[in-house]
């Protein structure tokens, strides 16, 4: 087969061709990243997702065949979320210790996540299924679908608003929190955490191991919250 359209046809069906595209795409971005002098706004998720695209659109490949290959991407989301319970328990003396502040910021945060973002919906004058899809965006994929799913939300508009709310916040956290000159690595960590779920954590363990450390534990109880309480406020929008 010397024809590249019928090369092509032979590689798209096969499932690891959009794994491997997925692996290297990241690479990519890694690379571009560190070229860039690991600034903020040059995301490596960010770049992966738009040379995808680029790939995905120039292919004309539609996303279910797309996804079909790289699933096992999205499967490990599951144990990588599980994991966010080991950096809870090394720090476990440290939580203890900011026990109070720590919950209160974990609550304000949490609830302006999905209050803000409501009412700018509701003020859009958008459904009710988006509303149910917009009120988990700040937490981590695997637990926001599966409270949009809960709550009568579209999964892959979730998926996609998770994605974007993460990257936006793994771009501005890191200068917006020192214009306002937070200096406390926990605090800064947790932060980042409870907004930009799994990206912004990874921004967040690039700039300081604590801060790493405090956005896992910030993003996993922030999950657990938002599970609890998003079908309580989106009732009051509803």
């Amino acid at each position: 087969m010397t024809d590249p359209a019928l090369i092509w046809s032979y590689l798209s069906q096969e499932p690891l061709l959009w794994l491997t595209a997925t692996l290297i795409a990241y690479w990519l971005g890694d690379q571009f990243f560190r070229r860039m002098g690991r600034q903020s706004w040059a995301n490596p998720v960010m770049v992966a997702v738009i040379l995808l695209a680029l790939v995905l659109w120039a292919t004309g490949t539609t996303y279910q065949t797309y996804f079909e290959g790289a699933q096992f991407v999205h499967f490990m989301l599951g144990p990588a979320t599980v994991a966010l319970g080991m950096p809870l328990y090394e720090n476990l003396h440290r939580v203890r210790k900011a026990a109070l502040p720590l919950i209160a910021a974990l609550v304000a945060g949490s609830v302006t996540t999905i209050v803000s973002v409501l009412l700018i919906a509701r003020g859009f004058g958008l459904s009710d299924v988006m509303l149910a899809s917009l009120a988990p965006k700040s937490t981590t994929a695997p637990v926001a679908i599966g409270i949009a799913e809960s709550l009568g939300g579209e999964p892959t508009i979730t998926a996609v608003l998770v994605l974007l709310t993460g990257m936006f916040g793994a771009i501005i956290a890191t200068p917006f929190l020192n214009l306002l000159g937070i200096r406390d690595w926990r605090a800064r960590g947790f932060a980042v955490g409870v907004a930009a779920h799994g990206i912004g954590t990874a921004r967040a363990f690039q700039v300081n191991e604590t801060a790493g450390a405090f956005a896992s534990i910030g993003m996993g109880l922030n999950a657990v919250l938002t599970a609890i309480i998003a079908p309580l406020i989106l009732h009051l929008f509803q």
